[in-house]
């Protein structure tokens, strides 16, 4: 929703100051230089990417338009509250006894009651395949925090991708207006026989391509590369969560310790205080 606010704002302050300076709109409307704008920048973005970056940045992009915050305080409490009774039962009966909860989470009476996180696969599937590691005991606190490290930089670089390809897009639409200004001014040179009025305005035509160049990339596809960005950096934060409580797990702490290592790592915005925290975990142990 907001991406549309600051859309209209845009469009809003462009035309709107045009209009205050007197211009005339008629001039604007030249449909064949989007077509050469749009349709080129579709172009470069078919060939300078491979069809897994064209699907990964094509589901994307609906998703920018909604105004839901699917990483919230009540997902980090649900998240912390879930760690918090895996690693007590952990500490009280062995890691062990873990095992057939975390081999089907989604029949596991532990994890019921946390269906926001039993919805998230790709969170679930993180917690759980590091939750096996350490169930095995194969492996000590150093490795799993080095694996857990290269799992986050594959899944960034995997995030981003999206992002880095409308960058290039975005640089892009500058050069491709001026190459449809470059085309008008050309085809206004061959009607150099025209009286001036006329010959004003097709040189008028071809200056609105540099105009639309510059606005479709600074107005509209660059912000949508800044905002997915955004948006990669909130989601690492609930991985984030998950290694940080395990690995302070791992090094010996309380399971009411480890879920405030993962608390403290958290963003203000979304991060309940040590008073909501524990008040959570103390309603968990009462449950």
């Amino acid at each position: 929703m907001l991406v549309i606010v600051g859309y209209l704002v845009v469009l809003g302050s462009v035309f709107g100051g045009y209009a205050l300076m007197g211009g005339h709109f008629g001039v604007l409307f030249q449909p064949l230089e989007v077509l050469i704008i749009g349709g080129a920048a579709v172009g470069a973005f078919i060939a300078g990417n491979d069809s897994k970056t064209i699907r990964a940045t094509m589901k994307q992009l609906p998703k920018l338009l909604g105004n839901s915050k699917k990483h919230d305080k009540a997902l980090y409490m649900e998240l912390l509250a879930l760690l918090y009774v895996l690693l007590s039962k952990g500490r009280k009966e062995g890691m062990m006894a873990l095992e057939s909860d975390i081999d089907d989470p989604q029949n596991s009476p532990i994890f019921a009651p946390y269906p926001v996180i039993l919805k998230d696969e790709r969170v679930l599937e993180f917690m759980t395949d590091y939750l096996r590691l350490i169930v095995s005991g194969n492996t000590d606190a150093h490795e799993i925090g080095e694996l857990m490290e290269h799992e986050l930089e594959t899944y960034k670089h995997e995030a981003e991708v999206p992002a880095h390809s409308l960058t290039r897009v975005g640089d892009a639409l500058p050069a491709l207006g001026i190459v449809a200004a470059v085309l008008g001014v050309v085809h206004a040179l061959a009607s150099a026989d025209l009286p001036p009025a006329e010959m004003g305005q097709l040189i008028a035509h071809a200056m609105v391509g540099t105009f639309l160049g510059i606005l479709l990339a600074y107005g509209f596809v660059s912000p949508l590369a800044t905002l997915i960005e955004h948006k990669v950096v909130e989601s690492l934060k609930v991985y984030q969560c998950v290694k940080v409580t395990l690995m302070a797990s791992l090094n010996g702490y309380a399971p009411q310790l480890a879920v405030e290592f993962g608390r403290k790592i958290l963003c203000s915005t979304e991060r309940p205080s040590f008073s909501e925290l524990d008040e959570h975990v103390r309603d968990v142990k009462s449950r």
